[in-house]
Formats: C-alpha cells, sequence, structure tokens
C-alpha cells in the first residue's frame, strides 16, 4: 500500500468468497502453527533499502510479515502477506505459504511481482516494493492472486496491479503480469487496496478490484494540501485462466473529494451475479474538522458478468475512528477505513466492520476515544434491503478491531482482535487477543466465543506503519465443516502488567528495523489454525 495521505490515511480490511471447502473436520480451535519462515526469503534485498531510504526516508523491519490472505480449496491452503515490512508501505515483496495437508506443514516462497523476488518478468522487474497481496481459488483448484507492486519515489513513483496464477495449488506461479490499464508514473496516480475473486461457478474466471487515487499534481510537498482529488474504483477479468486480463474500466466513478476504497467482489454461486462492495468516501468530508467523516459501507451490482453495473448503493456508514493504546497513547494500525464481506451458497450477504460508540461526524476527537466495537449486517434479498448493523462484540470498551468474516453452509464465522486483558496503568505491554464466534441464524446473534491465540501477545512490538501494524486485514475461508484461519501475532508474549516473555524469560525489544537494531529480530509472523463452533 502507498503510504501516501491523500485525503484519509488509507488503509483496508476484507474477506474473499470461497466456496470450495475440505473434507477435514476440526472441534474447537487447533494449535496455531506458524505458517510463515523464520528467516525472511528476500533477506537479500536489505542492500536495496538505503537508496530508498535516502530518498524518502522510512524505515524497514526484516523478518516483519503482516497482513495475510487465505485461500482454501480441499486441504490445499495457499496463504500471502507482506514480507518485510516497511513503515512507509509495502514490503521487500509478498511471502507465499503453502501446505497440501490441511495447515499441518508449510512450504514457503516468494511471489514473482517485483525486483526483489526471484522469477519476476522483466514487465516487473522496476518495481522495488510489494503490497496488498490476495488470492482465491476458482471451482477447478486454479488459484488466482494480485498485489500491489509499487515504488516510493526511488527511483521513480511507478505502481500498478499485478496478476498471477497457479495450476498447482502455489507450488509455482505462471501469467505473471501487471493488469492492462492499471500501471501508473506519477506519484499524482496511485493504485490501492485491490482484490481478487475467482468465480466459483466458471473455471477459468476471476475478477479483480481496486482504486486509483488521483490528484491534481504529481509534486509529493501538494499532497497535504490538496482538495481535488478522486478515487474512482476499477474492475478487470479473466476468462482463460489469467492469461489475459481485460483492459481496466470504471466501475464506481467518484467526483472530486470522493474516492472509494478496499473495493471486494463478491460472486453469488446460484446465478453469477457479481457485488462490487467498497467504502464509499462522499463529501463534505472535510477532512480539517473531522478525517472519518461520510465513509459508507456501500455496494454496486452487476447481473452480465460486469459489462454494466448499477449505481452505488448504501449499506451503512461506517463510524469509525481508529485505534490507540488506552494507556499510552500510542497508535495501532487496523482494519479501520476497512470492512468485511462474504456470501453464503444461499446468497445471503454478510458484512462486518470495527466502529466507534463516540463517533460524533465532521469532528477531530481526543486520544480518548477508539473503535471499541465488531458490528454486522446482513441481507437475504440481493442487497435491497439490510438487518442491522448490530453490534456483536465488545471488549468492556477497550479496542476490539479488524473483524473478517465467512460462512460456511449456513454457518457464519467472524474473527477479530482486541485488548481485552489490558489493566489500568498498564504500559509496558499490550495484551492483544485474536478470537472468534459464530452464528447459525444468519446474523440475528452470535455465541460460542473462541480464543484462537493462546496466550496475549505484546502488540507494541509489531512494526511500525502509522502505528503498531499486524495488517489492514486477515484471512478466513470455509474449511470442511468449519474454518480455516490465517492471522498475524507478534512473538512476544505480554502475560501481565509487569513485563514479557520472548517466548520465555526477559523483556522484549521493539521490533528491530533499518534505524534501530535491537535484540527483537522476528517481530512478527503469520500463523494458521483451524476453528469450528
Amino acid at each position: 500500500m502507498k503510504p501516501l495521505r491523500k485525503a484519509v490515511w488509507i488503509s483496508a480490511l476484507v474477506s474473499a468468497l470461497a466456496l470450495i471447502t475440505s473434507s477435514t473436520a476440526v472441534a474447537g480451535v487447533t494449535t496455531p502453527v506458524r505458517a510463515s519462515a523464520l528467516a525472511s526469503p528476500l533477506a537479500a534485498c536489505a542492500s536495496r533499502d538505503a537508496a530508498q531510504i535516502a530518498v524518502t526516508g522510512g524505515r524497514n523491519f526484516l523478518n516483519a510479515e503482516v497482513e495475510p490472505t487465505l485461500g482454501v480449496f480441499g486441504d490445499h491452503l495457499i496463504g500471502q502477506w507482506h514480507e518485510d515490512r516497511w513503515s512507509n508501505g509495502g514490503g521487500h515483496g509478498i511471502g507465499v505459504g503453502v501446505s497440501s495437508n490441511g495447515g499441518v506443514n508449510w512450504t514457503n516462497s516468494t511471489m514473482p511481482w517485483d525486483a526483489c523476488a526471484p522469477g519476476t518478468p522483466a514487465s516487473l522487474a522496476g518495481y522495488l516494493r510489494n503490497s496488498d497481496p490476495w488470492v482465491s481459488f476458482g471451482p477447478d483448484g486454479t488459484a488466482y492472486a494480485s498485489g500491489l507492486a509499487f515504488n516510493l519515489g526511488f527511483p521513480n513513483w511507478a505502481n500498478t496491479v499485478a496478476a498471477a496464477t497457479s495450476r498447482d495449488f502455489g507450488a509455482t506461479w505462471q501469467n505473471v503480469q501487471p493488469i492492462p490499464g492499471s500501471s501508473f508514473t506519477q506519484f499524482a496516480q496511485s493504485t490501492d487496496k485491490n482484490s481478487t475473486t475467482a468465480d466459483p461457478r466458471t473455471a477459468g474466471t476471476a475478477y479483480t478490484v481496486w482504486d486509483t487515487l488521483i490528484e491534481p499534481t504529481d509534486h509529493p510537498d501538494d499532497n497535504p494540501r490538496t482538495s481535488s482529488y478522486t478515487g474512482p474504483a476499477y474492475f478487470s477479468k479473466t476468462t482463460d485462466y489469467g492469461v489475459h486480463w481485460s483492459q481496466a474500466k470504471v466501475i464506481i466513478d467518484t467526483k472530486v473529494r470522493q474516492q472509494t476504497i478496499n473495493n471486494i467482489i463478491l460472486v453469488d454461486p446460484r446465478n453469477g451475479t457479481l457485488y462490487d462492495f467498497t467504502n464509499l468516501i462522499v463529501s463534505p468530508n472535510t477532512p480539517r474538522q473531522g478525517t472519518r467523516s461520510n465513509e459508507l459501507l456501500a455496494f454496486v451490482k452487476s447481473t452480465n458478468g460486469g459489462d454494466t453495473w448499477t449505481e452505488p448503493q448504501v449499506v451503512a456508514p461506517l463510524n469509525q475512528l481508529g485505534v490507540i493504546d488506552p494507556n499510552t497513547g500510542e497508535r495501532l494500525r487496523t482494519g479501520d477505513v476497512l470492512f468485511s464481506v462474504a456470501i453464503g451458497g444461499d446468497g445471503n450477504l454478510y458484512a462486518t466492520w470495527q466502529a466507534s460508540t463516540s463517533y460524533q461526524k465532521q469532528l477531530k476527537q481526543s486520544l480518548g476515544n477508539w473503535d471499541d466495537q465488531i458490528v454486522f449486517a446482513a441481507s437475504t434479498d440481493g442487497g435491497q434491503t439490510w438487518s442491522g448493523p448490530t453490534v456483536i462484540h465488545t471488549a468492556s470498551g477497550l479496542p476490539t478491531f479488524t473483524p473478517t468474516v465467512a460462512v460456511n453452509n449456513g454457518t457464519i464465522a467472524v474473527t477479530y482482535y482486541d485488548n481485552r486483558n489490558l489493566t489500568p496503568n498498564q504500559t509496558a505491554n499490550l495484551p492483544t487477543d485474536y478470537w472468534v464466534e459464530y452464528s447459525t441464524n444468519g446474523g440475528v446473534s452470535f455465541s460460542n466465543e473462541q480464543r484462537i491465540t493462546q496466550t496475549p501477545f505484546d502488540a507494541r512490538t509489531a512494526p511500525v506503519a502509522r502505528g503498531f501494524f499486524l495488517g489492514d486485514y486477515e484471512g478466513l475461508q470455509p474449511m470442511g465443516s468449519g474454518f480455516g484461519v490465517l492471522f498475524v501475532k507478534t512473538n512476544c508474549n505480554a502475560n501481565d502488567a509487569a513485563g514479557q516473555d520472548f517466548p520465555t524469560g526477559g523483556a522484549c525489544a521493539p521490533a528491530s528495523s533499518t534505524s534501530t537494531t535491537t535484540s527483537n529480530t522476528n517481530p512478527t509472523d503469520a500463523f494458521f489454525a483451524k476453528a469450528s463452533p
């Protein structure tokens, strides 16, 4: 993701449709297994760091994995994530984890999408960073993936949406290319928050969407003061297994001082209807008085394979403030500004996002406010009407964030982080856990909360990217009779107010980076678990 404050802080959260499931059943939550490599497969890319830092600053966190996505086809799993996260956008590349036995064992590689990764074609070899991975399986087991490839001022501002397909469950990748119409060369035109969804009905067909933020100037110093941005949603599809992608076209056209972000395609498995959900940011959004104004969960709909689309329909305002450590005021970067959506085999639509009970439209708010609830909305009539949003989780007023939703044969799962174990005056660490809860009545009620993490981890030892960062989104997919969960946590436990364990005995240092070397040289990893009510 490009770290540019264009009109809002751009960040995102999402969940893809997956209707292919495994025959393996689980009960409760299995012990999380590390899916990412202990040592970065892109460590050699550190030789390129100094030149980038000299031009645009920032710091790199080697061995820091964040923001995972997950694809599931039977017992075949593909996970992807940012590898070696930068503080000011993206990573050295996209790390890959592949499992052929339901997540018991994982092998690691990288996506061939930038100059750091082996096997990158010439069309993408000029890019130094990747971000925002997304992976989705088609009905025949073909995997489709996309991500951002970009430069941050060195040697230029080039950026594009990269795509690839795999016919061997992620062992190798073919048809690696930039999507036509997604490539730009200026700071004033930047792609963001792509997602890719395979069509569950038609082998060889998949859809990719993203936003492109457009400004009237390509001078970076003008950006904080510009009032003339726009950010339409773009769409491309393949019908030949990713050999070709269609020329990108606008499917949500935004006016001046309006934009989309977090575009996600859902496909109705009964009839092929496409839905593109987005955060639609509309005027007046008065960023100088309240940056969280007029952000709306909305969608457009196509019944002809994406040839034509409806006008946007609003589901609900997002009402998000972001997250801080209540005891220190330090910011966390979470899934605020974003949401997660899913569709069931019956065509029912589900959405979840984090929100704040203290939200006040178009007002700047103090550090005493944060997102403290997870909310949920559902539609049983193709999006014409929606129930909710209703609150499905709180943490007694403490932060809760980055929810993800998936549905499997009528059972809905929602995962989320929270800081319920934080105690007053606890400032040495920030205990954080990852949880899941379920609904078996279409989202009318949720229960049976299960803890995914086995002990609280310290979020204050995560890499920093406009706040302590685990990811704008996490991975959750139907799997067997339950769900596959791919999430990021730090490798520092936070047992109590007195200190940390890493992993046992001794306090953790902040995440090591190019600017400050510490003993915490493997701050985060991606972990996989299976969950079932």
